[in-house]
Order: C-alpha cells, then sequence, then structure tokens
C-alpha cells in the first residue's frame, strides 16, 4: 500500500448531510469528529486541505423556497447554516492540533475572516486547513458551485467530493442492489445523463478549469486518504476517459 499521495492540494466537498450521521436534522459530535480525524490523516501526508461544507442539515434554501420563503431569503439563511457547520468543523480540527482557518464569503469578522484568496493559499502553504465558508457569497448559487468555485481559484489538483456511497452508479445502490458503479466518466457524461452528481453550474465550473471531481464514501474509515493516494473505491471525473484532467 502507498503511503505517497497523488495530489498535493485538494478541495473536500462534505454536504451538511453528512455531519447527521443517523439523526435527522443538526450536527452528529462523533462524525465530525471522525471526518476531522480522516482529515488530519491527509493533512499529515503533507497534503494541502481546503473544505466546503454545505448547510443543509440545519437549512435547505431551495426546500424553505418551495414552502414559500423568498428564494434569495431563504439562501442567504442557507449560508449561514454553512458558516456554523464550517465552525463546528473547525473545532473538531483544532481539537486534534490541526491549525484551520474559516473563510466567508459574507463577511463576520466576529467568528472568522472574510474570504481572500491569497490569504487563503498563504494559510493552506503553511500546512493551515482552510474552510471556506458562506457559498459563492450570493443566492441561487449552490455550495456544490462554490466548491468548483474555490478549487478553481486555490489551483486544487482535485476535487474530492465525499457522500453517502462510494462513487458514481447507474442507480440508486441502496435500491438497486443491481446497480453499477462507474469507475470514469467525463463531464459530458455527466451532463448528458443528468446523473446528479453536483449541479450542472458545478460541472461546467470543473469542466472549464480542468479539475477532476472525484466521488467517493466519507463515512468509510479512511477512504478520504486512500482516495488522495489514489486508493480504494471512487469515481473520477474528468475531461476525457483515460486522462488526468
Amino acid at each position: 500500500m502507498s503511503e505517497r499521495p497523488v495530489y498535493t492540494r485538494v478541495l473536500l466537498k462534505l454536504s451538511g448531510e453528512a455531519l447527521m450521521a443517523r439523526r435527522e436534522y443538526g450536527l452528529d459530535t462523533e462524525m465530525v469528529k471522525a471526518i476531522a480525524a480522516d482529515i488530519e490523516a491527509v493533512v499529515a501526508m503533507g497534503v494541502q486541505v481546503c473544505l466546503v461544507i454545505g448547510g443543509g442539515n440545519i437549512f435547505r434554501g431551495v426546500s424553505a423556497a418551495a414552502a414559500g420563503m423568498e428564494r434569495a431569503q431563504a439562501d442567504y439563511i442557507g449560508m449561514l447554516a454553512t458558516v456554523m457547520n464550517a465552525l463546528a468543523m473547525q473545532g473538531a480540527l483544532e481539537a486534534r492540533g490541526v491549525p484551520t482557518r474559516v473563510q466567508s464569503a459574507i463577511p463576520m469578522a466576529t467568528v472568522c475572516e472574510p474570504y481572500i484568496r491569497r490569504r487563503a493559499e498563504r494559510h493552506m502553504e503553511k500546512g493551515r486547513v482552510v474552510i471556506f465558508a458562506a457559498g459563492t457569497g450570493n443566492p441561487f448559487f449552490t455550495t456544490d458551485t462554490a466548491a468548483a468555485l474555490r478549487a478553481a481559484e486555490m489551483g486544487c489538483e482535485a476535487l474530492l467530493k465525499g457522500t453517502q456511497v462510494d462513487g458514481v452508479y447507474s442507480a440508486d445502490p441502496r435500491r438497486d442492489p443491481a446497480a453499477v458503479r462507474f469507475q470514469e466518466l467525463t463531464y459530458q457524461d455527466v451532463l448528458a445523463n443528468q446523473l446528479g452528481v453536483m449541479d450542472a453550474a458545478a460541472i461546467s465550473l470543473a469542466r472549464e478549469n480542468k479539475v477532476p471531481i472525484v466521488i467517493f464514501n466519507i463515512h468509510a474509515p479512511g477512504a478520504f486518504a486512500a482516495v488522495v493516494r489514489g486508493e480504494g473505491k471512487f469515481t473520477r471525473i474528468v475531461a476525457r476517459a483515460g486522462s488526468a484532467a
């Protein structure tokens, strides 16, 4: 088993739901600690890590908009939920001795830094984990799109999306035992077949900036470190089959 990473700088995208474990909403502190331990292992490999965490475990703007709330207002509330998750993850990482900074696209100087690209790069160069909160700072954009944007801005070699399953399947493997996992897909495959891996804006942004996307199961212990070494189960989304990006 190789201990050498295949990436030197990555962005990890987590949904808010990934922090819930079996709860119906909110944070499961043991799950947050477990993910923090996985991130610590990757940082210990010398990999520069940044994160984007969704807020769906606390508030989901699209659902609120469907229920009658004005969409932009709902999205701003959702952005604040991502800040809460970011601060929780920061606390778990720093409890393990991993230096961490939270940068928010919506300035809130009392609790975190504003998003400044070059400052974020400097933090990462010094070995600090940077958590990007509040999405892009604009309504109507998902945290998936924010992840693709930040990955491109930071010059990340890959966008790793931790999900509930170990890759992209032809159908929901939790419902269809005959579902087939794809080892590799192209951006066009995802868009043309509406696979729902990430929203179309995020996929298009990653494609334009040649940022490979890797889908894996964040709940499998050690999976994040394994993927960074190019091991384990995952699906890569790239420009052309067999290409690096």
